[in-house]
């Protein structure tokens, strides 16, 4: 069964505090396409995963967490985005690089994704907006950033090689 942002709220939730924890990680919020990815293949970075109930039901999840004093924090992509066109940002002005690095590059060979060019100051605007969006709009407390060796190294951390910002 996938659970529901009902049934974690319900459900799980009352149990995590019982057993006197004060926060919780949540994984694959972000609009996935690959159920299997586990939330890592985004699609809409805007968009809180339709699988798991309504936009509602999560904010509905983050404030009974805040209420029993469990802080909620969101495991955030942003080191790589879906290889979809249909439904994801790439090619969506119909060019290799306008939010990703262009080339062999902009792909990440193992994990069949793009990889974000952090020199683009469009890019950039773009992340930083998503993630204060998500601590302004669901009441996030902060987040967990998958791939940050990818995120670091041109290798993604597969091999030794250069740090990337050296």
């Amino acid at each position: 069964m996938i659970n529901t942002y009902a049934n974690f709220r319900d459900d799980v939730l009352p149990r995590i505090k019982r057993l006197g924890y004060n926060a919780v990680q949540i994984m694959a919020i972000q609009e996935h396409s690959y159920y299997a990815s586990f939330g890592y293949h985004v699609t809409n970075f805007f968009a809180p995963s339709s699988r798991f109930g309504t936009p509602d039901d999560l904010k509905s999840l983050i404030d009974k967490a805040h209420k029993l004093g469990i802080l909620v924090l969101m495991d955030i992509v942003y080191s790589h985005a879906s290889n979809n066109v249909l439904d994801g940002l790439n090619m969506f002005d119909g060019t290799d690089g306008h939010y990703f690095h262009t080339g062999s590059r902009g792909h990440h060979s193992v994990w069949d994704s793009r990889l974000f060019n952090y020199g683009s100051w469009e890019v950039l605007s773009y992340l930083l907006s998503n993630a204060r969006w998500w601590l302004e709009e669901y009441k996030f407390d902060g987040y967990r950033f998958d791939g940050v060796t990818s995120m670091m190294y041109i290798h993604h951390g597969l091999q030794n090689q250069i740090c990337f910002f050296a």
